[in-house]
């Protein structure tokens, strides 16, 4: 008789004890932070969260520059004298500065605007014209079509229009900067500007130095 399948596998075969394992590797825990450190952390983390609200609230509700409406003065110690210029001519130039800021210029513009006006008054609101421009008023020698004789005759105002035309100015970035003042003014002499160029970065770089601060209000 043949043997059954099952009888030719033979015994099952034993088995020993299950090998020992060591012990569990540890996981890593996490470092505890003090809740002292959070703490101080959040209120950081809080106090830049209102600056930034604080700051786009300016932003936004902060009137855009006009000429017309809106004028400056100067509050704090400007510098004796810088570079032959001194008092009003150094509050002007703070004004000048202040608006093509205002706007949104850059640094060169800015500079660009206090040698302008130094070429064209001497950092005067002058209230006379010249043989060429009988009706020019002001710091940059403006003449009527220009605006109204207030907006003229006043430091921040006759900045904005000088700094609003300067902009619409293409490719004055390749231009030397007495031929983007000229551009703007239309001087009889394209180089006229360039002698106050070195001037113009002096007093800019002095009165940024300086304890000072243009406040714009309505006119």
């Amino acid at each position: 008789m043949s043997s059954s399948p099952a009888s030719r596998r033979g015994p099952a075969p034993r088995r020993g004890p299950a090998p020992r394992r060591g012990p569990a590797p540890r996981r890593p825990v996490a470092e505890r932070v003090p809740a002292s450190r959070l703490d101080g952390r959040a209120i950081v983390l809080g106090a830049i969260g209102r600056l930034l609200v604080v700051l786009l609230a300016w932003a936004i509700t902060r009137p855009a520059p006009d000429p017309v409406a809106q004028t400056a003065h100067v509050e704090g110690g400007l510098p004796r004298s810088v570079a032959g210029w001194s008092g009003g001519q150094l509050a002007n130039a703070a004004i000048v500065m202040q608006a093509g800021r205002d706007l949104g210029l850059g640094e060169r513009d800015v500079r660009i605007g206090v040698m302008t006006a130094m070429g064209e008054s001497s950092l005067r609101v002058v209230d006379h014209g010249d043989d060429a421009g009988p009706d020019s008023r002001g710091l940059f020698q403006q003449r009527t079509g220009w605006g109204a004789y207030e907006v003229r005759m006043d430091a921040y105002g006759s900045a904005v229009l000088f700094y609003r035309a300067l902009a619409r100015l293409e490719g004055r970035e390749q231009l030397a900067p007495t031929r983007v003042a000229h551009g703007v003014q239309i001087n009889l002499d394209p180089d006229h500007y360039a002698r106050w160029w070195d001037d113009a970065g002096a007093v800019v770089e002095a009165i940024d130095a300086a304890d000072v601060e243009v406040v714009v209000v309505p006119r």
